[in-house]
């Protein structure tokens, strides 16, 4: 990725919920080489408040601040998930085009049955395919390019060329020791462990077996659920890197 002196050193994954993107957080705090915040804009709009470094963010644009404020001293990653909607990010063009936004997806029946078992009572838009592609459409915009997206399965299939082709494509190193982590639920999870539960007990991408797909499409609302949310999915998946 060229240089451009206008870009933070601010690293996004963004997610919808259930899509492995924590597992992905846990290879990049492996790295030890950049500051990882889990989730500040969902926790901030689901909790009213969420640590950023030494701040205590309380609003979506006390985030955006306290991200800027983070990266100055040391490179930032964060990941979140797009069981809300973010509207001062979306209004934050210069956010939107300095940092380094990138993708993650998984078959979206498969992304709701883990999602439906831990909410049953979910809803339609917190399944978050949508919200996902208005963020993509949205940094597509303020920066004149796609942004990197990468498909979880691949990640699960082929994790070291998978991880290997979005260090290229976001201008990192690639460091395959952070492959591999010690299982554990970490200080950043606790407060909604009950979601990293299964992340918490890996040591690397692998794949558990049952995604669950045939009860979605046996469950007439959750078919239903899929069926508005799977042409967004197609859409990121399309762009997806092809390690």
């Amino acid at each position: 990725m060229e240089h451009r002196p206008d870009r933070i050193p601010v690293l996004a994954l963004w997610s919808a919920p259930r899509c492995r993107s924590t597992a992905f957080a846990r290879m990049m705090a492996e790295r030890g080489d950049r500051v990882v915040v889990h989730e500040p804009f969902s926790h901030v709009v689901d909790f009213g408040e969420v640590q950023v470094g030494d701040r205590v963010a309380h609003t979506e644009h006390d985030v955006l601040a306290a991200l800027r404020a983070v990266a100055v001293d040391r490179p930032v990653f964060f990941k979140d998930t797009t069981d809300f909607h973010y509207p001062a990010l979306l209004a934050d063009r210069a956010f939107l085009a300095a940092a380094t936004h990138t993708f993650i997806v998984r078959q979206p029946a498969e992304a709701i049955a883990s999602h439906h078992a831990l909410t049953p009572n979910l809803g339609r838009d917190e399944i978050g395919f949508a919200w996902l592609h208005e963020i993509f459409t949205a940094v597509r915009a303020a920066t004149g390019r796609t942004p990197v997206v990468i498909d979880s399965d691949d990640l699960l299939d082929r994790p070291a060329d998978t991880v290997r082709a979005y260090c290229s494509a976001v201008g990192i190193p690639f460091l395959p020791e952070a492959l591999s982590w010690q299982p554990g639920m970490r200080s950043e999870w606790q407060g909604t462990s009950r979601w990293h539960e299964s992340t918490s007990r890996t040591s690397g991408f692998r794949r558990r077996a049952g995604g669950g797909a045939e009860a979605v499409a046996a469950n007439p609302v959750l078919r239903a659920y899929l069926d508005y949310h799977l042409p967004y999915y197609e859409q990121l998946r399309a762009a997806a890197l092809r390690p």
